[in-house]
């Protein structure tokens, strides 16, 4: 086989990251041939060759530095101990070990952070679903909970699963047996280990589409616990599991280059499980609906000129999650490892968890993620240790096309004569006669759903006649086809944030929708067209939920009603954002926002994105144009168009435009310049 050559790395410049030292950690290690471990968990007999990699599944050091975390997960009884016991009890909440654990049932303890006086505990529950897809049954099942035992709302996140918030400790056992009776699952959905795995969520029948999400799913399926204990706690020990293909749980078992836990209930986690989150996606080439670079491992399917699958490119070392004012850490851009033919896949992946699982971090979870290890390592040595567990060399690196943002929002032919319908849902919140429409449309035409990884939906499987009264039923609703969608909405993302992430420093979805107007606003007052857009994205705290480092605009909050501004991705998420401003307050952001988009609009190259735009002037320029803003120059005199010819008519549009948080005069200008527009393309709308 071929041996690889040194990739050009996709990040060298974030960050000055090659300048960072990040102490080095010896947790969990590897039986080699530089010296044995013994492991209570893994007898020596176990080892028949020195040259042959053993894992163990606990520190080889007792006396090393281990988190908080680590300790609870030895002590779990494989993540069962103490919860079990702390969810039968009558208090509103769980115990601090427990509160750990329930995180990989996919569960987080949250309390509401508006109310004073006390905390008012709740559950988040999120759900796993490799590819976005959701069955007609579950899709049915998570919005009855959401009104039975929720907030009345369901929230798409953007690893294409839900998350449904307010469930009374009380009701966990009710809501999680349900999600499980039909067919759904929050297990691993949170906690250490492989989270929910991405793939393109469109239904096109295609080859490399329907190879990426069958990929996804066998990950998916590679990588889930085994030891029953999400089971055991939930529907007391009864199972429901589908048949797996073959080749996942070859894979899963072969213990040919030293993989495996032998004889445990955790074959590839162990007692201790990853080191921190651990996140997989999976996509065809040109298409970036998932944001391959910040996942821990992106997948891309490699076709001949037959478009017949032949194998994957890899990359690894992605991630957002960051610290403020803390160097060290940062966000990372994924970069190439190497490529594996399509058998062999499932190794490949397996190598890459276990050469996290042995040498990442554990004793500061600031530093636990595999960006943080190949930073420190360099790709050279870690594509080195991955080729010992996989057992070969990795080829190098097949050639792709350039990358694109992809919505698969509003109409498409699936390519077996039914059609997908996309539909844009703001932050991802179903809620209201939204969540009543999309109920009677789903369930009246028995339609499967898939979520995307921009926390929007998608209808599948509609027949042509189906077509007008779906439209008509959604529209009535709100959920309009994209064109009637103002543009900065159809890219922008915010994580939940207050009153429940515990975690927030400040509004991201329930601040979104007046910023994103106030950036139209801005956009209106220096001359920028209604068609022009830029990619906002903004979070309540630094982890980077909403993957807010990949955003041309970012709002990233510091703060109280501050937010640090973060300046430079791509439109197509390519590239990573850098930190431009520091705790700006939120009735400040005009301040920044007019300068940078008046000189975008009137110094920008042709086809220029405002991304591209601040990467070329660069930031101290940018800098210099904030600081010595005065306002845009003086407009020609704006005619005044009278809309409405009479208040019938007026108050039809009002009340649809409030269920997209406008007024009827900003809906009717939106509809007029999307008609302009189309008959300036020369397109029938």
């Amino acid at each position: 086989m071929t041996t690889t050559t040194p990739f050009g790395c996709a990040n060298a410049a974030v960050l000055g990251e090659a300048k960072v030292q990040i102490g080095r950690y010896q947790g969990l290690r590897s039986t080699n041939s530089l010296g044995l471990t013994r492991s209570r968990h893994v007898p020596l007999s176990s080892v028949s060759s020195s040259s042959l990699i053993r894992a163990v599944a606990t520190p080889a050091k007792p006396e090393t530095k281990r988190s908080k975390v680590e300790i609870f997960k030895e002590q779990s009884n494989f993540i069962r101990y103490p919860l079990n016991e702390e969810i039968l009890t009558d208090a509103p909440n769980i115990n601090e070990a427990a509160t750990q654990l329930i995180k990989f049932h996919g569960s987080y303890q949250q309390y509401n952070r508006d109310e004073r006086g006390g905390r008012s505990y709740s559950f988040m529950l999120r759900t796993k679903n490799p590819c976005g897809k959701v069955s007609n049954q579950l899709y049915l099942t998570m919005d009855d909970l959401a009104d039975q035992f929720g907030i009345g709302t369901l929230r798409l996140t953007t690893r294409q699963t839900f998350q449904l918030h307010g469930v009374l400790k009380k009701d966990l056992k009710t809501v999680m047996s349900s999600i499980i009776r039909s067919m759904g699952s929050t297990l691993g959905a949170c906690g250490d280990l492989n989270r929910n795995v991405l793939a393109p969520p469109a239904p096109i029948q295609r080859k490399d589409y329907l190879c990426a999400q069958q990929t996804a799913e066998n990950i998916a399926a590679l990588l889930t616990p085994q030891s029953g204990f999400y089971y055991d706690v939930w529907v007391d020990g009864e199972k429901f599991l589908t048949a797996e293909p073959p080749e996942v749980t070859k894979a899963r078992n072969d213990n040919t280059h030293g993989t495996n836990f032998p004889d445990s209930p955790e074959p590839i986690y162990g007692t201790q499980f990853l080191p921190r989150k651990f996140k997989v996606a999976v996509t065809v080439p040109t298409d970036n609906s998932v944001d391959i670079l910040t996942n821990d491992i992106g997948v891309v399917v490699v076709t001949d000129d037959n478009g017949e699958p032949q194998g994957f490119n890899l990359y690894v070392g992605g991630g957002m999650g960051r610290t403020h004012r803390m160097e060290s850490t940062f966000p990372r851009l994924a970069e190439p490892l190497g490529y594996v033919p399509k058998e062999d896949i499932l190794y490949a992946i397996k190598a890459i968890v276990v050469t996290q699982r042995e040498n990442g971090r554990r004793d500061d979870r600031r530093y636990s993620r595999m960006k943080y290890l190949i930073s420190s390592w360099g790709i050279e040595k870690f594509r080195s240790v991955v080729e010992q567990y996989y057992g070969k060399k990795f080829e190098p690196f097949r050639e792709l096309p350039e990358w694109e943002f992809k919505s698969h929002l509003g109409w498409h032919k699936q390519g077996d004569g039914s059609y997908y319908c996309g539909l844009h849902v703001d932050n991802g919140r179903i809620g209201g006669v939204m969540k009543q429409a999309l109920r009677e449309v789903i369930e009246k035409y028995n339609l499967s759903i898939r979520l995307t990884p921009n926390q929007n939906i998608i209808l599948c499987d509609i027949r042509s006649a189906w077509k007008r009264p779906i439209t008509t039923v959604l529209a009535k609703a709100g959920l309009l086809h994209p064109r009637f969608v103002d543009p900065l909405n159809l890219t922008a993302m915010a994580c939940p944030a207050f009153p429940l992430c515990p975690l927030a420093i400040t509004e991201a979805e329930r601040g979104i929708p007046d910023i994103l107007k106030r950036v139209r606003a801005v956009f209106e007052k220096v001359g920028l067209k209604y068609n022009e857009s830029v990619v906002i994205r903004i979070t309540g705290c630094p982890n980077g939920c909403a993957r807010p480092y990949m955003a041309e605009l970012g709002l990233v909050g510091d703060g109280p009603n501050s937010y640090q501004i973060w300046l430079g991705g791509t439109p197509n998420q390519t590239s990573i954002a850098k930190s431009f401003m520091n705790k700006v307050k939120v009735q400040d952001l005009e301040k920044v926002f007019e300068p940078l988009f008046y000189y975008w609009k009137r110094k920008r190259q042709s086809k220029e994105s405002f991304g591209d735009f601040t990467n070329r002037l660069g930031f101290e320029k940018l800098q210099e144009l904030v600081d010595k803003w005065e306002g845009p120059e003086a407009s020609p005199a704006r005619y005044n168009l009278k809309l409405f010819a009479d208040k019938e008519t007026y108050e039809a549009v009002d009340k649809l435009a409030k269920l997209q948080n406008k007024n009827a005069h900003q809906l009717a200008m939106e509809v007029i310049r999307n008609f302009v527009v189309s008959q300036k393309n020369g397109k029938s709308q």
